[in-house]
């Protein structure tokens, strides 16, 4: 089963990090995150990605055209028989990436319809090249596989990002909570998706995350998976350092493999 990852957006929110390389390279302890989590899905055994490129793609086409050279010893042979022989090897052995150009301006139901030709079961696993999570990716294709709808959605309880209080109307605090979880669901991506839903994809201005995802609820053919572990999007500077500190700590609770 192929997982597809949408890694061409703008990260413009993320400035001070993708104002020269796009968001799914922007780094954890000094891999990519895009790495990060190629690696969670590895885990479970899912190695054949189809990564949707956009802004800046040019450097993530890079980045696994060298990767042999830059995470290897080698040894090149200068001059009219040039060659490299490469020396040990890495844990990504198996994997296997198509790296697709989906367009600068593409939205995201957009992208995912430019790459329907290189999809090639009738299931495939989609995420977003900037969230990391303890997610069971296994558990969630088993759910996905009991239900029979088209699409699978993971859902997690959001953390506010501010302290919560409960006041009297003469103004005493009886409660104050520092960012407590919020009593809601929010879509943390990891999808399962049958092919069918491409039906659902009009064109390149087409998001995924409105009338698409809306119709299959309508419809029925949506479900959400429950996870109620660790969650982390990369989307703002703050949350690169947060990710960073749990890396660099230890306690990166994404780090499964």
């Amino acid at each position: 089963m192929q997982t597809v990852i949408l890694a061409g957006g703008l990260g413009t929110r993320l400035r001070e990090e993708t104002e020269f390389r796009p968001k799914p390279m922007v780094e954890i302890g000094g891999r990519p995150i895009l790495w990060h989590i190629m690696k969670m899905y590895a885990h479970y055994g899912f190695t054949d990605f189809i990564a949707c490129l956009g802004y800046r793609g040019d450097m993530i086409k890079e980045y696994f055209l060298n990767y042999e050279a830059m995470n290897n010893d080698f040894t090149t042979t200068l001059g009219r028989e040039s060659g490299i022989e490469v020396h040990g090897s890495h844990e990504e052995q198996e994997y296997r990436v198509t790296l697709a150009d989906t367009g600068q301006e593409t939205m995201t139901g957009g992208r995912i319809r430019r790459i329907k030709s290189y999809v090639e079961g009738d299931t495939f696993l989609l995420t977003y090249g900037d969230g990391v999570s303890d997610i069971d990716i296994g558990a969630l294709v088993e759910f996905h596989s009991s239900h029979g709808r088209l699409a699978t959605v993971t859902a997690v309880r959001p953390t506010s990002r501010y302290g919560v209080m409960d006041l009297e109307p003469n103004g005493n605090v009886m409660r104050f909570e520092e960012k407590p979880e919020l009593n809601a669901w929010i879509s943390a991506g990891y999808f399962v998706l049958n092919r069918r839903v491409f039906d659902y994809l009009d064109d390149d201005d087409c998001v995924f995350e409105r009338e698409p995802l809306q119709r299959l609820a309508a419809e029925g053919q949506l479900a959400a998976f429950r996870h109620s572990g660790s969650f982390h999007m990369m989307d703002t500077y703050r949350e690169y350092q947060e990710l960073n500190h749990l890396w660099d700590s230890g306690q990166a609770p994404w780090r499964t493999w």
